[in-house]
């Protein structure tokens, strides 16, 4: 089954000028984000993200940026929690100046 949460909201970014393709970040990723193509990883679904931040604490160039603990994540994780549909907003409130 694939994974996928809120669409177009996941802060997850990926330097290709500052990737080998050593891995690491296939390798640790739940949801299958990243696959390796021509030598390099690459973002193969930005959906399925859910910004748990272990591709870039354990990427050893600092290819990979993402914002961990805010939006699907956060968003997925209370919705769970209070039986709610996620809303991508981290502040606690119901406006609409959301994280993402």
């Amino acid at each position: 089954m694939k994974h996928q949460y809120l669409k177009n909201v996941a802060t997850l970014k990926l330097d290709m000028g500052k990737c080998t393709g050593c891995g690491k970040c296939i390798e640790v990723c739940p949801h299958k984000v990243f696959e390796s193509r021509n030598g390099k990883s690459e973002i193969i679904d930005k959906d399925r993200c859910m910004e748990c931040g272990a591709c870039a604490k354990n990427c050893p160039f600092y290819a990979i940026d993402v914002k961990q603990g805010v939006g699907c994540a956060y968003a997925i994780i209370m919705g769970w929690l209070t039986g709610s549909e996620p809303s991508c907003d981290c502040s606690g409130n119901n406006s609409s100046n959301g994280c993402c």
